[in-house]
């Protein structure tokens, strides 16, 4: 019998919710087939069978979420010769939505120098008991939780018990553990000595060291009338968390104006027109803006950027990532055009189509989703008159586009009738100020407004 376990599906990805299972206990399934979809905090992913064979038993319902390690099914092999179950064994070729490339090696045996005195048995199944606070510290520190002998309660990993790690293993082997430290008063710093281990305990108690916050429970709502209840999970819960990371963290401004869009709009209807059929038919306003951003943020470098807390210093990009956001359907995702300033309008066009409809099917990668430098919200298509949008994390901008509408406007003196594109830019007033902004959309607004001068940008 093989046991097979959960793949690691990409960096910093722990769990994932099944989706569909493509067989049931009994089914015959061939090698390299659809065996299970998931659903994880970044994208939907199709996960093969690594052996051919009778499906003994599946683990998890549709809804039911699994954690990397964690046994998902069981499959006798089509020869009938019993198979070990390799805890971190990928399917072969890297599984859709895992970064290409990506292979996860068998654990190597504990060696006697290892930092953790007992480490626990690799049989053991399910997640470390840890809290999320103690997970993120782990991760800042590339301490693997598996390894990390637990103090708490109920056999709990602590973050102290993260941080002793990450000591003893910066001393060496030689190194004698120290005696486990008494918690740490509230209002005190943390110990440890290096920048890592700062920034590391930054990201493992921002969340719960804002003064006045207070979280209280929900009342209940049932004696006023019937209550549904739905799991925050996979692509939903990585939006929220997102979004109250960014509301949190960075001080938020919006800059608002419209921009004339008459004559782009009869230059983009009569290229679509021309090129049906051909590349370019599905030409979007939102192209057209993709084209202006990266133009703009040239001379706006602050927008292309991120704000390093910890270092007190601010990352400059020199490559422009656009992120566009798509509706999915089980929540937001923003795919990146990537090289957006190398590409042609009709290029960015072609991207654009492929990444939200890969969205919206739920198939894109991993890689899709990362390396994002600004961001574009487009709701125009949806309705709405204008927006006030969240940056996305840890971008230092992003903008909002609402509905085109034609409106009455005065020009040379006289009321004409004109296309009008409202314009929000949610930027960080950490790295930029109103007169950067103002700046920033002007020059968007001008590009928008002569589809000439925005065709002789490069």
């Amino acid at each position: 019998m093989f046991e097979f376990k959960l793949p690691d599906l990409g960096e910093g990805i722990h769990e994932g919710e099944i989706l569909r299972w493509h067989v049931q206990p009994g089914d015959t399934i061939a090698e390299d087939a659809p065996l299970v979809d998931v659903e994880t905090d970044k994208a939907a992913v199709t996960i093969p069978s690594p052996r051919a064979g009778r499906v003994v038993s599946v683990v998890g319902k549709p809804g039911d979420v699994v954690h990397v390690g964690q046994v998902i099914a069981v499959i006798e092999d089509a020869a009938g010769a019993p198979a070990s179950a390799s805890p971190a064994a990928l399917p072969p070729g890297p599984a859709a939505g895992a970064p290409a490339g990506r292979t996860t090696p068998p654990a190597a045996p504990a060696s006697p120098a290892s930092p953790a005195a007992t480490p626990p048995p690799a049989s053991l199944p399910g997640p470390v008991p840890a809290a999320p606070a103690t997970r993120r510290l782990a991760r800042e520190l590339g301490v693997p939780l598996a390894e990390v002998t637990p103090t708490g309660p109920g056999g709990r990993v602590t973050a102290d018990d993260v941080r002793r790690f990450a000591e003893r293993r910066a001393a060496g082997p030689a190194a004698a553990p120290p005696p486990a430290a008494p918690p740490a008063e509230p209002g005190t710093a943390a110990p440890g000595p290096s920048e890592e281990l700062a920034h590391a305990e930054f990201a493992a108690h921002a969340a719960c060291t804002i003064p006045l916050l207070d979280i209280e429970p929900l009342p209940d709502f049932t004696p006023f009338g019937p209550v549904e209840r739905e799991p925050l999970r996979s692509i939903r819960r990585k939006v929220a968390r997102k979004m109250v990371t960014s509301s949190i963290l960075v001080p938020h401004v919006a800059h608002m104006d419209e921009a004339d869009v008459t004559l782009l709009e009869e230059f983009r209807r009569e290229e679509r027109e021309r090129r049906r059929g051909q590349p370019g038919e599905h030409l979007t306003l939102l192209a057209f803006a993709v084209r202006a951003v990266v133009a703009a943020l040239r001379d706006a470098p602050a927008f292309n950027a991120s704000v390093d807390p910890l270092r007190e210093e601010i990352l400059y990009k020199k490559f422009y990532n656009i992120g566009i956001a798509v509706d999915s359907g089980r929540g937001l995702v923003v795919p990146v055009i990537r090289g957006a300033d190398r590409k042609t309008i009709v290029q960015i066009a072609e991207a654009i189509e492929d990444l939200a409809r890969r969205g919206r099917e739920g198939k894109l990668e991993v890689e899709d989703l990362r390396g994002g430098t600004f961001t574009i919200t487009n709701v125009g298509p949806l309705g709405g008159t204008a927006l006030i949008p969240i940056i996305n994390y840890p971008e230092t901008a992003i903008l909002g586009m609402g509905r085109v509408q034609e409106r009455p406007v005065v020009r040379d003196g006289q009321i004409v009738i004109r296309r009008i594109l409202p314009l929000t830019l949610a930027f960080d007033h950490r790295v930029a100020d109103g007169a950067d902004a103002a700046r920033f959309v002007n020059t968007l607004t001008r590009l928008l407004s002569d589809p000439r001068e925005l065709l002789m940008q490069t």
